[in-house]
């Protein structure tokens, strides 16, 4: 289970592991989404950087976000036939970053209502331990990518489009091991321009039409692209603490004269341009989309302008449906805790060495987990009808 970096609602997939012969199957018995009560999400939005935030509001985020959490994984687990585990991320809020550095991280949405409403053991606070180990915290999911991507020869790479896109590259230039991080905004921006533009009536550009709509403004793209994060090396990471609504507020006081649509239009470009460098910086031949961001024809179709020759498909042909593929991995990182196994890449994260995940809150009886196991699955296959 997870809610991203779009705070829009709750992803939830349910997951049946077999490992044969080195290899992990997962078929997936169930994958959904769940918004957030419109009165919740709005506070929750209110409660994020740069606003100030007090202990008491961040209590009470944190009790009604498990609670919501909570109500959802007992909806799954009964819709899935019963689960053994759950492994919920909550809510990040926080992303401490000074420089390349991660600090800290602070992800809500307090797992012991998830495990006293359904009487399930569940996996949390999976991205700290990584953080400690001197890692960014992120891109968690470069496990998935890595596994379920395994199979592909030449140079693929693993693109996830939420409110920060982010790309795990197999087979980095140059050698070594797998490459990850966050190449900037996705959607963040853009639905930040959108709630401006609708005074808040609307969340996010539908479509993509009223990117559409517009014109890409070249000023305001040079300007938005000589942000200093998009030229530090991987691995880094970044978040709505920096393209937030007040970042885009500053970014267009020299631009008055533009409509939403050029605006919109402008950020869309933004996020294709982006992440279209990091692509050729890396001479990927095939990338795999997944995330909200593949659901706007604007977004996508400025994508592929930009990678003529690239192979550009999504996760869905991997048997991973591109809203639900974060709420997959976050499955396959709690069967990798409770089976005693790393479940980072330390060459994407920039940890000192790969880290189990997570601390584990009991269900209803005594805590039993599987027999560690002495060996990692290779890659990962994906199956079963969705629904």
């Amino acid at each position: 289970m997870i809610s991203g970096t779009s705070h829009d609602g709750i992803d939830v997939a349910a997951v049946d592991f077999t490992l044969r012969d080195g290899l992990l199957h997962g078929t997936v018995d169930y994958a959904g989404s769940s918004p957030y009560p419109e009165e919740l999400r709005v506070r929750l939005m209110r409660a994020l950087p740069p606003s100030a935030l007090t202990f008491a509001e961040a209590c009470e985020l944190d009790t009604l976000i498990g609670r919501a959490f909570a109500e959802v994984a007992a909806d799954a687990a009964e819709r899935a036939g019963g689960v053994d585990l759950i492994c919920s991320h909550g809510q990040t809020v926080y992303h401490w970053v000074e420089g390349r550095q991660v600090r800290g991280t602070l992800q809500i949405g307090q797992p012991a209502w998830i495990a006293e409403r359904t009487g399930i053991p569940v996996v949390a606070d999976v991205r700290v331990r990584d953080v400690v180990a001197g890692g960014q915290g992120a891109p968690l999911v470069s496990l998935m990518d890595v596994m379920l991507l395994s199979g592909l020869p030449s140079r693929p790479a693993a693109l996830n489009l939420g409110g920060i896109a982010n790309m795990t590259v197999l087979r980095p230039i140059g050698g070594g091991g797998p490459v990850a991080y966050d190449t900037g905004p996705a959607n963040a921006l853009i639905d930040a321009a959108v709630v401006r533009a609708s005074d808040g009536r609307l969340r996010y550009d539908e479509d993509g039409r009223l990117a559409a709509a517009g014109r890409v403004d070249d000023a305001l793209l040079t300007e938005l692209l000589a942000e200093p994060y998009y030229r530090l090396d991987p691995p880094k990471t970044t978040g709505k603490e920096l393209f937030h609504a007040d970042y885009l507020a500053e970014a267009l006081t020299g631009h008055p004269g533009l409509s939403d649509a050029d605006v919109a239009a402008t950020l869309t470009a933004l996020t294709a341009q982006t992440v279209a460098d990091q692509v050729r910086r890396h001479r990927i031949d095939t990338l795999v989309a997944s995330g909200g961001g593949c659901a706007n024809p604007t977004l996508m179709a400025m994508l592929r302008e930009r990678l003529t020759g690239v192979r550009v498909t999504t996760t869905a042909e991997f048997g991973a449906p591109t809203d639900t593929k974060e709420a997959i991995a976050f499955a396959l990182i709690g069967w990798h805790t409770v089976h005693g196994l790393p479940a980072t890449v330390p060459s994407c994260t920039g940890a000192s060495g790969a880290r189990v995940l997570g601390a584990i809150v009991p269900g209803a009886g005594p805590l039993r987990l599987p027999e560690p196991l002495a060996t990692a699955p290779t890659g990962l296959r994906l199956s079963g009808a969705i629904g």
